[in-house]
């Protein structure tokens, strides 16, 4: 059975990775989002994902309950096992991942779709002092590592500034998918 792309949306804390995610399901009606598991604090908001602690997520990563799992920020990601079956009914599959894990995700993956989102310091320092979730000293270190490079050897890399409108985004990420087919 031919398995969905995942696509990775990557790029720096307050780029507006989980925007452009949900502009995209709205705009592409087969694609989906996988729901990551996250150790975050109650209290935190951000995207829609399952919240675990430390210890039910080591006793996850034990049981194989995931296909990838990272550590990133004083927090554990994990991407369910359930992401096979999202790709067998899917045409692609969304995730929201961390630029150190997309070599170890191609692997997995194979077929696997980087979506690399940039903007200006200006408007990332801005989205995090509005989204509130860090301290100032925790945006700052956020900030240094917004010019980290992807990884060498990736497949399939889009990269998009996101300093402007969402819409303008989204074109520029549909028409790089694959400008063949219609996304419109």
């Amino acid at each position: 059975m031919k398995m969905a792309p995942v696509i990775a949306v990557v790029g720096p804390s307050g780029v507006g990775k989980d925007s452009v995610i949900q502009a995209l399901l709205a705009r592409v009606p087969n694609f989906e989002r996988v729901r990551r598991v996250i150790t975050r604090p109650h209290g935190e908001g951000g995207e829609d994902f399952d919240r675990v602690s430390d210890r039910m997520f080591q006793t996850m990563v034990q049981d194989g309950s995931f296909v990838l799992y990272w550590a990133a920020h004083g927090l554990q990601y994990g991407i369910p096992v359930a992401i096979t079956e999202q790709r067998q009914r899917a045409d692609a599959v969304l995730v929201n991942l961390s630029r150190a894990v997309l070599p170890e995700a191609q692997k997995e993956f194979r077929e696997l779709i980087v979506i690399s989102l940039t903007a200006d310091p200006k408007v990332l320092a801005q989205r995090l002092a509005v989204r509130g979730r860090e301290s100032a000293a925790d945006q700052a270190r956020r900030l240094g590592r917004a010019t980290a490079a992807l990884s060498e050897g990736l497949n399939h890399v889009i990269e998009v500034d996101n300093s402007g409108s969402l819409d303008a985004t989204v074109e520029t990420i549909l028409s790089g998918l694959q400008p063949e087919r219609a996304y419109r």
